[in-house]
């Protein structure tokens, strides 16, 4: 096919779809708590952006595919998108970073506070499951607090080692502490419990879970002292390992798996804690999850199960524990959908505490994904933020005036047109505090 390229003046978008989160964070009043957050810091220059116009710009970079600083020149030279969020004039990535340079550990304390407790004091129900994770972001560069720790699959190689908490009924991070990464998984866990409990307010905790890096006594006393239940996975030392061994009570749950349970106190203990015990047969399965005794290490035993362990203070059968703690898995889906689709292993600058910030509003840019996935959206299906880009928000568009009225032309099929409608109004009649039940 022969053709010729031709110009137009038109302000095209291919992100017409935002105008559905437009809508959804206007009715939540989101640039009112942008504003009303008093440790922000604002440019002393009257050219300068405000903190709306760098935060607001930041999230929408993210949404569309951003996950360096200098990516976010994305939204900067698309003029119609600016105009679908009343922005005649868009920051560009070294005014984000210049910004997010002006925090220090005060500032990311507050700022942090003031966006978790106001997202989650939207969530009209009660007694969360926090789940407490740690993950691993690799650094190639000098960036403070970049040191060299456990990092299995860069070894060798600096990095970050940050706490998150997840609330694992609505599907949003609760808190998030950046941390140097020579730290241990259980680092500081009793500092940042309290930190997000402070956050959810007058919401309770009905159930904490934790993988075995934060299998601790300390760790454990802090939340039986709140008179919290838990389930926090079981780390396989020598002592526990034979305590597995002797166990003969075994009770069949499903084909090849078999539950048992105990009462075990290590040496360092004030007193036994229940220890819930899953194994399963690995000659049907053999990439069972779990581990394999390593003090049986070359002999039949060994090689004939994977077992899991759980410590928990919770009165419930062995087998509903072992189902509860089943559901922790989706935090560990919800940091890769960080790090793959948010830029949470790449947005990072050579201070430690801009760093920070800049991840704590990746944070607060994936809860208002999740709340329009949730609300707007109405799927069954929990698409990533990188299947959502090209099904919903990547559509073409562009403005037109029609008789004194600016019209937004949004190039879809009509077979499609009655979806996005849906969803319009889906947004209109988004209201908060969120009902998820």
């Amino acid at each position: 096919m022969n053709f010729k390229i031709r110009y137009t003046n038109k302000e095209i978008t291919p992100w017409s779809g935002m105008i559905l989160i437009k809508r959804m964070i206007d009715k939540m009043g989101f640039r009112d708590v942008i504003k009303s957050c008093p440790s922000l810091p604002e440019s002393g220059s009257n050219r300068g952006y405000s903190s709306v116009d760098i935060l607001e710009t930041f999230f929408l970079s993210i949404w569309c595919g951003a996950n360096k600083f200098i990516h976010t020149e994305i939204t900067r030279s698309d003029l119609a998108l600016g105009k679908i969020f009343d922005r005649y004039r868009t920051p560009g990535n070294d005014a984000i970073k210049r910004f997010f340079r002006k925090f220090d550990m005060e500032t990311n304390h507050n700022v942090s506070n003031h966006f978790f407790s106001w997202i989650l004091g939207q969530v009209n129900f009660n007694y969360f499951t926090l789940d407490f994770d740690s993950t691993i972001l690799s650094r190639s560069g000098l960036q403070e607090g970049a040191k060299k720790g456990y990092n299995p699959k860069r070894k060798g190689r600096p990095s970050h080692h940050p706490l998150m908490a997840f609330v694992a009924d609505v599907n949003l991070v609760a808190n998030f502490w950046l941390r140097s990464g020579d730290t241990s998984s259980s680092n500081n866990f009793k500092a940042f419990s309290e930190d997000t409990i402070t956050k959810i307010k007058d919401k309770t905790v009905g159930l904490i879970r934790m993988d075995s890096g934060f299998f601790a006594d300390d760790i454990l006393k802090s939340i039986e002292e709140k008179v919290i239940d838990y389930i926090v996975a079981v780390k396989f030392y020598r002592p526990i390992q034979k305590e597995i061994s002797i166990q003969q009570n075994w009770i069949t749950v499903d084909k090849d798996i078999e539950i048992a349970e105990t009462m075990y106190q290590a040496e360092s203990w004030d007193s036994p804690r229940r220890i819930v015990i899953v194994r399963q047969k690995l000659e049907d399965k053999p990439t069972a999850l779990g581990k394999t005794l390593s003090i049986f290490e070359g002999t039949e035993l060994n090689r004939r199960h994977r077992y899991t362990a759980y410590v928990t203070n919770m009165k419930l059968s062995a087998v509903e524990i072992w189902r509860l703690y089943r559901g922790r898995a989706d935090s560990e889906n919800r940091i890769k959908e960080l790090k793959a689709d948010f830029g949470m292993e790449s947005f990072n600058l050579n201070n430690f505490y801009p760093t920070e910030a800049a991840l704590i509003m990746v944070m607060i840019a994936y809860n208002l994904m999740a709340i329009f996935r949730m609300f707007i959206l109405k799927s069954e299906i929990q698409h990533t933020l990188s299947t959502l880009r090209f099904k919903t928000l990547a559509i073409g568009a562009y403005f037109e005036k029609v008789n004194n009225e600016i019209h937004l032309k949004i190039a879809l099929g009509k077979k499609r047109r009655k979806w996005f409608e849906g969803l319009w109004n889906n947004s209109n009649d988004f209201k908060t505090p969120f009902v998820f039940f």
